[in-house]
């Protein structure tokens, strides 16, 4: 389950295409990537092992975009889980020189699988100069549950020369209505962009006990390594 593009139906998507269409200065690009886990909000979606995943992204002059995302996931033998499709409808755009906005609706998707584990959520981020986030995600099924969930995240970057960057998160989730129970995460990354359109990125997770005793051995530290191409 993650966060990050959209999952949706090709009506779904010829919708936000055509959106898109009559704005002269409208994007379209995209990116693959090759990780060793797929780890979402502290958690991983992968049991641990290497996923393919890929997405694409249509913007608009004035702001609306859409995006399709996929993944490779191993959950529970049970839910015969294999594959994410994230839908993405949303607005992004520049409130003042220094501040940006991002609002959506994220659908997660999960084909396939013998239990309903579809999803849906809302998503905030306020950026400042472009190196500094504060995002709040809110669903009324949060993980499929049929409960409430809330989701809130503080991050940063820092470019240290034209190659390299850090980045940091810490997230919170609360899932009290949902599990009877909340847990936080954080992470550590550094990323390389050796030669464009490709960067390698090696991020450290955490998780606190609350994860744990939510996620078992799906939660917990973590490394997982990735390299990306973007076009």
């Amino acid at each position: 389950m993650r966060i990050p593009f959209f999952r949706t139906s090709i009506p779904a998507c010829a919708c936000l295409l055509a959106l898109a269409a009559p704005a002269t200065a409208g994007t379209f690009g995209g990116n693959a990537t090759l990780t060793t886990d797929y780890v979402w909000r502290g958690t991983t979606q992968t049991q641990g092992d290497p996923a393919i995943q890929a997405g694409f992204k249509a913007t608009s002059g004035n702001g609306l975009y859409g995006s399709a995302w996929g993944s490779g996931v191993e959950f529970a033998p049970g839910t015969h889980a294999s594959s994410e499709f994230d839908v993405v409808v949303g607005w992004a755009g520049n409130l003042a020189d220094d501040w940006a906005l991002d609002v959506n609706l994220t659908h997660y998707r999960y084909p396939g699988t013998t239990v309903d584990l579809n999803w849906t959520e809302f998503n905030g981020t306020a950026t400042w100069k472009q190196n500094y986030w504060a995002q709040i995600g809110w669903s009324n099924d949060a993980l499929a549950s049929g409960h409430h969930g809330t989701y809130a995240q503080l991050g940063a970057r820092l470019p240290l020369d034209a190659q390299w960057r850090l980045e940091g998160a810490v997230g919170h989730y609360w899932l009290d209505d949902a599990y009877g129970d909340s847990y936080a995460h954080a992470q550590l990354g550094a990323v390389w962009a050796f030669k464009a359109p490709f960067e390698l990125r090696v991020t450290a997770h955490a998780t606190d006990d609350s994860a744990r005793r939510l996620f078992a051995d799906l939660a917990g530290s973590r490394v997982e390594a990735a390299l990306q191409a973007s076009f």
